[in-house]
């Protein structure tokens, strides 16, 4: 009994309609919409495609990702990079002056800075330290960083 049933089960695979590649058809009706079918309208012009032709849609695909041209240097950070291959001593000078000055412009808010006309103390706008923290950190990131 176990013998017929698998028999009749691999006769039903080895056998089985859909298991073959057949032929499709393809049409568009009155209204513009294509069809697909194996089986072809008796009074509508058909396109034949193979089923073996037809490649199967690519599952699990990712899609491409623009990648982010990197910028070229600029002429400060060639100069820093000229700077730390010359002199790496000079460069780490430069890296602790800036996060001294760094620290201080942002631990402090009535700061003071000498007049270049007249060479008097001028007290710093807010404007002008939010300006020289940027320059710092500017400086920060060009000599304090490793190659």
């Amino acid at each position: 009994m176990i013998r017929i049933g698998l028999i009749s089960a691999i006769l039903v695979i080895l056998y089985n309609p859909f298991g073959f590649a057949a032929d499709i058809y393809k049409w568009v009706d009155d209204k513009g919409v294509t069809h697909y079918s194996q089986q072809p309208p008796e009074d509508k012009q058909v396109k034949t495609l193979d089923s073996k032709v037809i490649e199967p849609g690519k599952i699990g695909t990712v899609a491409p990702v623009k990648r982010e041209a990197t910028p070229e240097p600029s002429q400060v950070e060639q100069e820093a990079a000229t700077i730390k291959e010359r002199d790496q001593a000079q460069a780490q000078k430069l890296c602790d002056s800036a996060k001294f000055n760094l620290d201080v412009l942002q631990t402090h808010t009535r700061l003071q800075r000498k007049d270049d006309k007249t060479g008097e103390p001028v007290r710093m706008t807010e404007e002008e330290r939010q300006a020289a923290i940027a320059e710092q950190q500017e400086r920060i990131r060009l000599f304090c960083t490793k190659k």
